[in-house]
C-alpha cells in the first residue's frame, strides 16, 4: 500500500514558521518511544506546547488538564486501539482535530477512522514534511470551520453594518481614560466587566481588549445573551452531544469551543438564567466546560469579557443575579459614560460614521459644518453612539439631517420633512424587527433605542 494520507498530495513545504502551527498545542499518543521522540522533537520548536503519552489512559489524564488543539494518535497500541479511543472522545464531547497514524491499515480502516471523526489518516513510515503538512492542513481546516461558524452566526443575528465605530474614537477625558484602561488590562488574562447604557460602545471596548491582547490572532466571539432563548442558551455556549435533547440529531461544539484561545464576549450578561449563571461560574473557576449530555468536562482556554446595561448590584440584591458570579466577572470594571456626557466625542464620531456610511451606501457625504456639529453636540443622544450612527445613516438616505436633532434655520418645509422622516423611520424599524424575527428586545438593540421606545412606536403605528 502506498497511501500515506487521505488528504490530497501536496509538495514539500517548509512549515517551520507556520503561524497556525506556532500557536498550537499538540498531544502525541504512541506506544513506541522512538516515534514519540521523533514527533516531539520535530514539533517542540514549531509549536507553542507539545506533550506526549504512551497509552490512551495517560493521554486521557492530560486531556483533563490541557485544551489541546490537535492529537496525533497511533492506532495499534497495547491494550486499546487509537480508533476505539477516538470514538469514545467524540462521543463524550471532544471536538478538537485528531490525526490517526498507523503502520497497518487498509482502505476500510481509513474510512472507519474518518467516520469516527479523524481529520486525517497517515500511514507509517512518513517523512517530516508529510506529517507537518497534514498537521497544518488540519489546523487550518479547523480554524476556517470555526471562523465560518462564527461569521454565519453573526450574520444571522446582527445587522449587516457594524453597530458602532471600529475603534475607540473620541477626544473626551472619559474616552481617553477608557483607552488607557484597555491598554493596561488587555495583556492580562483577567475577566473584565464593561458597563454602560445601551449603545455606548461596550462591544467595541471588548473588541479593543481582544485586539490589544496576545489573543488577537485567535477568535473574538460575541454572544448577545438576551437574544438567545433560555432553553437553548446552555447548548449554544457549551455545546451538546447527539441525542442530548429532542432535536439534537448530531453533536455540536459550543461557543466556548469556537472561542478557544481567544475571547468570548457575553453581552447583556444580566439576562442569563440563574441556573446557567451557576454553570458559568464553574467554567470561570475550573476553566472546563461540560457539553449538554456529556459525562466529562473539557478544558478550555478562553478570555471572558462580559457587558451589561443593567445594575448588577441591584440585581444581586433582588436575587436575580448570583453574587459570587458578579464578583468573578467584576474583577476589572470599565464603565462607559453616555454620549451626552462626552460632547467632545460627537464630532470625531460623526466624521467617522459619515465617511464609513457614505462609502457603504454609495452616496456623497453631507457637509458637517461647524453649525451642524454644534447642534449634534447639543443633542442629548438617548441612544448614545448607536443612535448617532443611525442619525448619520438616515441623513445620508434623506439628504438632510432630521430636524429634531439639527433644527432648520427656518421653518419652511419642516412639517413635510418631519413626515418624510417619520415614514422612513417606521419603514426602517419594522424592517429591523422583521429581521430580528419579531424579537423586540433584539430589534431595539440593533436600532440603538430602548425597548420602551420601540414598544411606544409600534403602539402608535398599530394602535
Amino acid at each position: 500500500m502506498t497511501m500515506t494520507s487521505l488528504a490530497p498530495a501536496e509538495p514539500a513545504t517548509d512549515l517551520t514558521f507556520s503561524p497556525h502551527l506556532a500557536e498550537s498545542s499538540v498531544l502525541v499518543v504512541d506506544d513506541e518511544p522512538g516515534m514519540r521522540n521523533f514527533l516531539t522533537r520535530m514539533l517542540e520548536t514549531r509549536c507553542r506546547h507539545v506533550a506526549e503519552a504512551a497509552d490512551v489512559a495517560s493521554a486521557a489524564r492530560l486531556l483533563e488538564a490541557t485544551p489541546f488543539d490537535l492529537i496525533i494518535l497511533d492506532n495499534i497500541m497495547a491494550g486499546r486501539t487509537g480508533l476505539d479511543w477516538l470514538k469514545e472522545l467524540r462521543a463524550t464531547g471532544f471536538y478538537r482535530e485528531v490525526i490517526l497514524i498507523t503502520a497497518f491499515a487498509d482502505l476500510e480502516t481509513a474510512i472507519e477512522a474518518l467516520r469516527a471523526g479523524a481529520a486525517d489518516f497517515v500511514l507509517k513510515p512518513f517523512r517530516s514534511n508529510q506529517i507537518l503538512n497534514a498537521i497544518a492542513r488540519c489546523l487550518e481546516r479547523g480554524r476556517l470551520s470555526r471562523e465560518n461558524f462564527v461569521l454565519k452566526r453573526a450574520l444571522g443575528t446582527l445587522p449587516l453594518a457594524p453597530s458602532g465605530p471600529s475603534t475607540l474614537v473620541g477626544e473626551s477625558l472619559s474616552i481617553h481614560a477608557v483607552r488607557a484602561m484597555v491598554a493596561r488590562v488587555a495583556p492580562m488574562p483577567t475577566t473584565v466587566l464593561v458597563t454602560g447604557e445601551s449603545g455606548t460602545g461596550k462591544e467595541v471596548t471588548a473588541r479593543a481588549l481582544h485586539t490589544a491582547s496576545s489573543r488577537a490572532a485567535k477568535p473574538f466571539v460575541p454572544v448577545n445573551c438576551a437574544a438567545i432563548a433560555p432553553e437553548i442558551i446552555e447548548s449554544e455556549l457549551f455545546g451538546h452531544l447527539k441525542g442530548a435533547f429532542t432535536g439534537a440529531a448530531s453533536s455540536r461544539e459550543g461557543l466556548f469551543f469556537y472561542a478557544q484561545g481567544g475571547t468570548l464576549f457575553l453581552d447583556e450578561v444580566g439576562e442569563l438564567p440563574l441556573g446557567l449563571q451557576a454553570k458559568l461560574l464553574r467554567v470561570i473557576e475550573d476553566k472546563k466546560v461540560r457539553p449538554v449530555g456529556a459525562e466529562r468536562e473539557v478544558p478550555v482556554d478562553v478570555r471572558l469579557v462580559a457587558a451589561t446595561n443593567c445594575d448588577l448590584k441591584e440585581m444581586v440584591a433582588c436575587g436575580r443575579f448570583r453574587q459570587d458570579l458578579y464578583y468573578r466577572l467584576n474583577v476589572v470594571n470599565i464603565d462607559l459614560a453616555p454620549l451626552r456626557e462626552r460632547a467632545a466625542d460627537v464630532a470625531p464620531l460623526a466624521r467617522l460614521f459619515m465617511a464609513e456610511l457614505s462609502a457603504q451606501l454609495g452616496v456623497p457625504p453631507l457637509e458637517l459644518t461647524p453649525a451642524v456639529l454644534r447642534e449634534l453636540a447639543r443633542y442629548p443622544w438617548p441612544g448614545n453612539v448607536r443612535e448617532l450612527r443611525n442619525v448619520i445613516e438616515r441623513a445620508l438616505i434623506l439628504g438632510d439631517f432630521p430636524r429634531d436633532v439639527v433644527p432648520a434655520e427656518d421653518g419652511e418645509g419642516e412639517e413635510a420633512h418631519s413626515q418624510a422622516l417619520e415614514a422612513v423611520e417606521k419603514h426602517h424599524m419594522l424592517k429591523v424587527l422583521a429581521e430580528a424575527g419579531g424579537n423586540r428586545a433584539e430589534a431595539a438593540r440593533r436600532l440603538g433605542v430602548s425597548r420602551k421606545t420601540l414598544d411606544r412606536k409600534l403602539k402608535a403605528w398599530h394602535g
